[in-house]
């Protein structure tokens, strides 16, 4: 019984024909009833020649053009080393390995795994093969999924190293605290040289057990609420031995689902080494507004009167932004301050405004400033609002100006259309108080004079509140 090359190429085997195929020693039979074990199988002659095979043509298409062609012909050029050693161990009579080899194609190659299965009493074998592709693919995402993790891996290793590096090395002491019961996780050199503690004393530690009793309670409130806001004044303790006091900012995060605060502690001494907690105190409850800028204008500390006055949240949204955000008419009076400062080391009682914006001139303010006389300079402003006091000036609908001096004292409190109108309406005032003066207070006189109609005089009149300065009669 013989099957035909189509048969065999389109994988058309029925069972009840098996009868005879090894008998017969049918090539292209024994290559079909291979497939019932694999996808592809190729009936070989003792020289290594295809004289039959078998397989899907959709997964195949190159099949039928491989019959009666070496073996070798029809793999990659790597691959032909391998063909050669399945052959040569099929003729020595040695045991059988899978081997991969890949057949070349139009897009791609087509890795097939072969092993050579003989038949006895005949010079011919069959090479069984599993199309490797579907398993190709998947080998390849692994590699793909196994070298990205590798890179995150490297990545997060550098990133790791990189922070260790820094929490040492960073002068500002450190501290890494448990969010649930304030041990210290972690405490950076410059912490442990700040509370005197020898290396790795710190970790574990309760963190209150460092300070005084007495301020315990204010530590742990402290600690409650960096929990669980972003935004909080520093707090300002003493040690256990009370030998120094300490400042103290913190912020939360978490960390595989625990949180974690990052506490930074810094004493500030004076020439003598103790610590200027009173001035800071002075500077918190003046008053007046107190801000704290290095010599680039960006703003170091401020007291909680500034960050009301410029309507922001707390003292720690301030810090690290540009003092001219907040003071002064954009490029014009931090210039100007800013001047006087390099000239004379102070400026005084300058007028400028807080929060102008595009839209609104801002509430005029009055400040004040000094300069530290060091290599990186440091200037300190005082600033009172005097929305008051302009409110007290006379005003266009009651009492103007008396003079240029008293005009020239709202520049910086007005804008130069307000300064105007008050110029205008002051001197309309004073000739209508000189030609009233002029005609003994007769308003018909006064109107000619002025070449007004005595209605319009009338108005102005009123307009100014200068009808006490008439006689009823003309």
């Amino acid at each position: 019984m013989m099957l035909t090359r189509k048969h065999s190429i389109e994988g058309k085997l029925h069972f009840g024909d098996f009868a005879g195929i090894f008998d017969d020693s049918d090539p292209e039979a024994a290559a079909k009833l291979a497939l019932i074990g694999g996808d592809i199988s190729l009936v070989l002659d003792n020289q290594g020649v295809i004289v039959g095979g078998s397989g899907d043509p959709e997964q195949f298409p190159e099949l039928e053009n491989w019959i009666g062609r070496d073996w070798v012909d029809v793999v990659t050029i790597e691959s032909k080393p391998k063909v050669m050693e399945l052959m040569g161990a099929m003729r020595e009579g040695r045991p059988q390995r899978w081997r991969q080899v890949n057949h070349p194609g139009d897009d791609a190659d087509l890795p097939v795994r072969y092993a050579l299965v003989g038949f006895q009493n005949s010079d011919r074998c069959l090479a069984l093969g599993r199309d490797m592709r579907e398993e190709g693919g998947l080998q390849q995402r692994f590699l793909q999924a196994q070298q990205a993790l590798e890179r995150d891996y490297m990545r997060l290793r550098q990133a790791e190293n990189r922070y260790r590096h820094l929490f040492d090395t960073v002068s500002e002491a450190v501290l890494v605290v448990e969010g649930e019961t304030f041990r210290i996780r972690e405490a950076n050199p410059a912490a442990h040289r700040l509370l005197k503690a020898s290396a790795g004393d710190l970790q574990g530690s309760k963190l209150s057990g460092l300070f005084a009793r007495s301020s315990r309670d204010a530590l742990i409130g402290f600690l409650g609420s960096a929990a669980s806001s972003s935004s909080i004044s520093p707090l300002h303790i003493a040690l256990a031995d009370e030998s120094t006091e300490l400042t103290l900012k913190a912020t939360s995060f978490r960390q595989r689902g625990k949180q974690y605060l990052l506490v930074r502690m810094l004493a500030e001494e004076r020439a003598d080494g103790a610590v200027a907690l009173p001035v800071l105190s002075v500077v918190e409850r003046m008053p007046d507004a107190f801000v704290l800028a290095d010599s680039k204008m960006v703003i170091v500390t401020a007291n909680a009167e500034f960050a009301e006055l410029v309507g922001a949240a707390s003292v720690d949204h301030l810090l690290g932004q540009s003092l001219a955000d907040y003071i002064g008419r954009p490029g014009i009076d931090l210039e100007l301050v800013k001047g006087q400062l390099a000239k004379h080391g102070v400026a005084r009682n300058v007028s400028t405004v807080v929060g102008a914006t595009d839209g609104f001139e801002g509430e005029p303010v009055e400040l004040s400033a000094v300069q530290t006389d060091e290599e990186n300079p440091h200037l300190g402003l005082v600033i009172r609002p005097v929305g008051r006091r302009i409110r007290d000036l006379p005003s266009a609908t009651n009492e103007l100006p008396r003079s240029v001096e008293q005009l020239t004292e709202l520049v910086g409190r007005m804008s130069l259309k307000d300064i105007v109108r008050e110029s205008t309406d002051l001197i309309e005032r004073l000739c209508i108080e000189a030609a009233l003066a002029h005609t003994s207070d007769n308003r018909a006189s006064a109107a000619e004079i002025l070449g007004l109609s005595r209605q319009s005089l009338y108005s102005k009149l009123h307009r100014h509140g200068l009808g006490n300065l008439v006689s009823d009669s003309d």
